[in-house]
C-alpha cells in the first residue's frame, strides 16, 4: 500500500488499548538475554524494531520461546554475527556496546538511513575503554565492525549527552558485564526521561545505577539477575495521537495501558494538552482526554517529550494563535530529519513555519484539503498527521506501512475512534 486516505472527520471518542512500549520492549529484552535466569515479558511490542532485536538475540545465541527469554549470564555464546537492525536506535546503539565489551567479530549494520545517523560519540567512549570498533563506510556512522579488544576499567567514561540519550543508556546497560564503573556526561543531557527508563529497566533486573543530577553515573557490577517476570508497559508515546484526538475532536478518548504510574517520560505529553485547555483524566493504568478545537496556543520546552512533541506539532494547526516549540534539537537525527520533515508537512497544510535549529514556530492558517503528506519513512510523521482529518478535511498518507515500527495495527486503531 503506497498511501492511505483518512476521510474529513469532526468527532473522535472512545478507547484504545495500546501496544508495549518499544522503548521498554528492547530495553527489557536485552537485559533479559544478558541476564542470570529466564524472563517471561508480558505484553512485548511486536513490531519491526523489536522484531530486529529478537532476531539479533538469537543470532548471537539467545534461546527464545515465545515470551520467555533464557539469559546468557552476561556472554554471547556465539562469537561472530553479522547482525542487520533496521533502523532501530534502540537495538543498534545498546547492541553495539554489549558487543564491544564482548570478545567477538561482529558486524552491525541497518536501513540506509540508519547510516546516517551518528553513533561517534559512542564509539569514542568505548574505544576510550580499549573497545575495538571500526567505520566500514563513512567515519562516525554505522556499518560498524567490532573485533575483540583489551578493554580495561578506567577511572570514567566520558559521553557527550546532548546529540541522543541513546549513547549514555548503551553504556549504561553495558558497563555492569565488565565491572561496572562511572560514566561522565559532557554538555547537557537531553531526552533525561528516557534515561530514566533505562535506571529503573536495569533496577529490575537487580543493578542499581547512582546519578548526580544526570552529570555522572555510578554503575555497580552485574550480573543482571532475571526477575522471572515483567509487564511491559503500553506506549506512552502512541498515547499521545489518541489523546490528542480527543483533544481537538470532543472526546473523551481513553487509552488503556498507561498511566499516572508510568515510568516514560511521554507520558507527560498531557502537560501540553492541559496548556492547550484539554480536559485530563488519568488512572494508574488508562489516560482519558476530551476538548474541543480550537485549542490554546503554546511556547514550551519539550525536551522531555521528544517523541511526542510531533504530535504537539501537528496540534499547533488547531490552536488559536502562534505555537513554539522549543529544544528539539534531537530531532534532527532520529529516522528522519524530523524538524525539516514536520516544517515541509505543515506548510502543505497551509501553516507558516519557522524553523529554528533546535525549535519549531507554527502559525495556523485555513487547513488545505486533499493534502499528501509524505512521511519520510518515519512513523510517527504518518501517525501525528493523521490527526489533520480531525479537522473536517480528508487527507493522504504516503507509505503508511512505515507505522509497523512501532504500531503495526495504528491506523485500524485510530479508524476505531473517529466519526
Amino acid at each position: 500500500m503506497t498511501f492511505i486516505d483518512l476521510p474529513a472527520a469532526h468527532r473522535a471518542t472512545g478507547s484504545v488499548r495500546l501496544p508495549g512500549s518499544k522503548s521498554i520492549s528492547n530495553r527489557l529484552l536485552l537485559l533479559a538475554a544478558l541476564a542470570r535466569g529466564s524472563t517471561e515479558l508480558v505484553g512485548l511490542l511486536e513490531a519491526d524494531d523489536t522484531r530486529v532485536m529478537v532476531e539479533a538475540l538469537k543470532l548471537l545465541g539467545v534461546g527464545m520461546e515465545g515470551s520467555h527469554i533464557h539469559g546468557v549470564n552476561g556472554a554471547f555464546p556465539v562469537k561472530q554475527a553479522d547482525l542487520f537492525l533496521g533502523n532501530a536506535g534502540t537495538a543498534f546503539r545498546p547492541l553495539t556496546a554489549a558487543l564491544a565489551l564482548s570478545a567477538g567479530e561482529y558486524r552491525l549494520h541497518g536501513v540506509p538511513r540508519m547510516h546516517e545517523r551518528p553513533i561517534r560519540d559512542l564509539v569514542d567512549a568505548l574505544r576510550a575503554m580499549g573497545a575495538r570498533i571500526e567505520y566500514e563506510s563513512n567515519e562516525g556512522f554505522p556499518p560498524l565492525r567490532i573485533h575483540p579488544g583489551q578493554v580495561t576499567l578506567t577511572p570514567a567514561v566520558r559521553v557527550r549527552g546532548d546529540v541522543s540519550s541513546q549513547f549514555l543508556t548503551a553504556l549504561l546497560l553495558a558497563l555492569p558485564l565488565v565491572g561496572g564503573g562511572r560514566i561522565d556526561v559532557a554538555g547537557e543531557l537531553i531526552s533525561k526521561p528516557y534515561i530514566a527508563i533505562t535506571l529503573k529497566a536495569m533496577q529490575r533486573f537487580g543493578v542499581d545505577v547512582r546519578h548526580d543530577d544526570w552529570r555522572w553515573f555510578d554503575v555497580p557490577a552485574g550480573p543482571y539477575t532475571a526477575p522471572a517476570r515483567l509487564l511491559v508497559e503500553g506506549d506512552a508515546s502512541a498515547a499521545s495521537y489518541f489523546l490528542a484526538a480527543g483533544a481537538v475532536g470532543g472526546g473523551p478518548v481513553r487509552v488503556e495501558g498507561v498511566g499516572s504510574e508510568s515510568m516514560q517520560g511521554d507520558v507527560r505529553f498531557v502537560d501540553v494538552l492541559e496548556r492547550m485547555g484539554a480536559s485530563v483524566t488519568m488512572t494508574g493504568g488508562s489516560i482519558s482526554c476530551a476538548g474541543q478545537a480550537p485549542v490554546r496556543a503554546i511556547d514550551m520546552d519539550l525536551n522531555h517529550v521528544p517523541d511526542a512533541a510531533m504530535t504537539a506539532a501537528v496540534l499547533a494547526l488547531f490552536a488559536d494563535g502562534t505555537s513554539t516549540l522549543r529544544n528539539i534539537a534531537s530531532w534532527r537525527v532520529k529516522e528522519t530529519d524530523r524538524l525539516f520533515a514536520m516544517a515541509t508537512e505543515l506548510r502543505k497544510l497551509g501553516a507558516e513555519v519557522e524553523e529554528g535549529a533546535d525549535y519549531l514556530r507554527i502559525t495556523p492558517r485555513e487547513l488545505r484539503a486533499n493534502v499528501t503528506i509524505d512521511t519520510y519513512e518515519d512513523h510517527r510523521m504518518a501517525m501525528s498527521f493523521s490527526l489533520v482529518s480531525l479537522g473536517g478535511v480528508p487527507v493522504r498518507i504516503n507509505d503508511p506501512q512505515c507505522v509497523a515500527k512501532t504500531f503495526p495495527d495504528y491506523f485500524d486503531a485510530f479508524r476505531s475512534i473517529v466519526r
